[in-house]
């Protein structure tokens, strides 16, 4: 695995770079992958893969996790 690259703590699996936008109004969040990129008019995302942003809370603790999710 290269430097840049992280391994996710639960299972030990490489995780991919990416961030999470939220463009307001009705539509959920998402996760873009690669590294942020600005152009002109801001933060650029329109031709990258884009995945719903789907999170749980822990009844007991208040613990958040969130997940990409493809579907």
């Amino acid at each position: 695995m290269a430097q840049s690259e992280k391994a996710y703590p639960k299972c030990k699996q490489p995780m991919q770079q990416g961030f999470p936008i939220d463009r307001g109004g009705p539509t959920v969040a998402e996760w873009v992958e690669g590294p942020r990129e600005y152009g002109w008019f801001g933060v650029r995302w329109r031709r990258k893969e884009r995945l719903p942003i789907v999170a749980y809370r822990c009844l007991s603790y208040g613990y958040l996790e969130s997940h990409a999710n493809p579907g």
